[in-house]
């Protein structure tokens, strides 16, 4: 009878990580799409170049494949899935994405005044890294905290940020930008991760609800 208990349990940490990688997947889609979109038709500026995209995904393969190991809570009753709540906080999180994107791009452009190239590495770290932080707040549905994430998910993150971090700092294979613009980037990200993370958590409580 263990063994049944166990394949269930085991089932039913499989379907939340199936359930936190489609809503990441969903958001990252909306985060990065309609920002590339948006600034191409309205501003008629690309704001990452061809090569970024080529970086941003493969810098993604890791992080999301060791979603498959992450720690999960899993249901004391049986699971199915809930597209209006998958899609609501999905299509939240990403409209929030592209506004913090918006927001960067106005703070590269008119505050600090910098060159094209500069610019889009300053964007393609940007997408980088609070795309990576979005995996940390679409694992849970409280704060991004309350579940430990797994070793393997975590330095997957941490390393393929470190190594997003150096290629634009240093200039390899993208234009150079220094250490103070990257640790623009960071705190700018990271205000805003735990800002939206806040948000998130009472936008869940107030689908529940309904």
């Amino acid at each position: 009878i263990s063994v049944l208990i166990d394949s269930i349990k085991e089932s039913r940490k499989i379907f939340q990580r199936m359930n936190n990688y489609s809503i990441y997947r969903i958001t990252e889609t909306i985060r990065v799409l309609f920002f590339i979109t948006l600034s191409i038709l309205i501003f008629q500026f690309y704001p990452i170049t061809a090569l970024m995209i080529v970086l941003l995904a493969l810098l993604n393969d890791a992080p999301i494949m060791s979603i498959a190991y992450d720690n999960v809570k899993y249901s004391s009753k049986p699971e199915r899935w809930n597209l209006r709540i998958i899609l609501f906080i999905a299509t939240f999180l990403g409209i929030l994405g592209v506004i913090e994107s918006f927001f960067v791009l106005y703070l590269g452009i008119d505050i600090l005044k910098l060159s094209i190239p500069v610019l889009q590495s300053f964007i393609y770290l940007k997408l980088s890294v609070a795309g990576h932080l979005t995996v940390f707040m679409a694992r849970t549905k409280g704060h991004f905290w309350e579940i430990k994430p797994a070793p393997q998910l975590f330095i997957a993150i941490v390393g393929t940020q470190l190594i997003a971090t150096l290629i634009t700092v240093y200039g390899i294979l993208l234009p150079a930008m220094g250490w103070f613009l990257a640790g623009v980037i960071w705190a700018e990200a990271l205000t805003v991760f735990f800002i939206i993370d806040a948000i998130k958590v009472r936008f869940y409580n107030f689908l529940n609800k309904e």
